[in-house]
C-alpha cells in the first residue's frame, strides 16, 4: 500500500447529491471530500438512509453529483471509467441464471478477445480461489446464497480491478456465511492489493476488514471523522474482535452513531 503521503487512487472533491428540485428537492450529500489511497482497504459507514450507496455510485461513476467531482487515478469520473468494479448488494440479481457458475466468471474477461480456452482457464483460478471450482457448470439458482456471493466476488476479481467497490455486499447472508465471506475477501485483497472500499451498516465489519473507516452523519451526510484502525493484519475473526483496539473502535464508533459521547 502506498504511503499516506502518495497522490490518491480514488478522490471524492466537495462532491454533494441533490435529488429534485424546487420545493421537493432532497440534499442528499451536504459536501464530502474523501481520498481513497492505492492499495488500502477503507469502510465507509453511517446511519440508514445517510447516501452511502449514492457516495459509492458517484465514486463510479454510475451517478453524477450535484456539484463537485469524483476522481479516479486523476482524471474526473463522468461514467463507469474502466479498472473499477462495483458489486452490488443483491447478488442474486447480478448474476446470469442462464449462465453456469463458470460462463458467469468468463464474462468479466470476454471483451478481452481471450480464446474460450484462456478465458475459461482465467475463471477456474478465481472460482478455485473462492473455493467454488467443483461447482463451475451448476447454475446460480443450484447454489446457496452464500456461495452465489462467492461467484459474485469470483467474477469481479477476475475482471482484475484496480478498484473494487463494494455496497454491503455481506449484509443478504447469515452471520457464520457473512465470515467465511470476509476471510475469501481479506484473500483476494492480500493477494492482488487492489484499493477496497466498503459501505456498510456494520460496525463490527468495518472494523474487521478496513485500513480506515470514513464515517457519515445523518442526512444530509458529511464525513464527521476517518479512523485510521491501526489493526495488525493478518486479521482472525476471533482473535482480532477481541483485540484491544477492536474494542476501542467499536465503542467510539457505535457511540459517534448513537449520538453518545464516546
Amino acid at each position: 500500500m502506498d504511503s499516506p503521503h502518495a497522490a490518491p487512487h480514488l478522490q471524492l472533491q466537495g462532491v454533494r447529491k441533490q435529488f429534485g428540485h424546487g420545493e421537493q428537492a432532497t440534499l442528499a450529500i451536504e459536501r464530502i471530500d474523501l481520498d481513497v489511497r492505492e492499495g488500502e482497504f477503507l469502510a465507509i459507514v453511517g446511519p440508514s438512509g445517510c447516501g452511502k450507496s449514492t457516495l459509492l455510485q458517484m465514486a463510479a461513476g454510475l451517478s453524477l453529483p450535484s456539484d463537485g467531482t469524483a476522481r479516479f487515478r486523476g482524471q474526473s469520473v463522468t461514467a463507469p471509467p474502466e479498472g473499477i468494479v462495483y458489486l452490488f448488494q443483491q447478488y442474486g440479481k447480478s448474476l446470469f441464471p442462464w449462465r453456469t457458475v463458470m460462463d458467469n466468471v468468463v464474462f468479466a474477461v470476454e471483451h478481452r478477445g481471450m480464446t474460450r480456452r484462456a478465458a475459461a482457464a482465467h475463471a477456474m483460478g478465481y472460482l478455485e480461489k473462492v473455493g467454488l471450482a467443483d461447482f463451475a457448470d451448476r447454475y446460480p439458482w443450484q447454489l446457496s446464497g452464500g456461495m452465489q456471493q462467492r461467484v459474485t466476488f469470483a467474477r469481479a476479481l477476475a475482471a482484475e480491478p484496480r478498484v473494487l467497490l463494494m455496497d454491503e455486499p455481506f449484509s443478504s447472508v447469515d452471520a457464520l456465511t457473512r465470515l467465511e465471506l470476509h476471510d475469501v475477501v481479506l484473500g483476494l485483497w492480500s493477494q492482488a492489493r487492489f484499493t477496497a472500499v466498503l459501505v456498510t451498516h456494520d460496525v463490527d465489519e468495518a472494523v474487521f476488514l478496513a485500513d480506515r473507516i470514513a464515517v457519515l452523519s445523518p442526512r444530509p451526510s458529511r464525513i464527521l471523522q476517518v479512523l485510521e484502525t491501526a489493526l495488525p493484519r493478518p486479521r482472525d475473526p476471533i482473535t482480532t474482535t477481541e483485540h484491544p483496539r477492536f474494542l476501542e473502535l467499536r465503542h467510539r464508533l457505535l457511540a459517534t452513531l448513537l449520538g453518545r459521547s464516546a
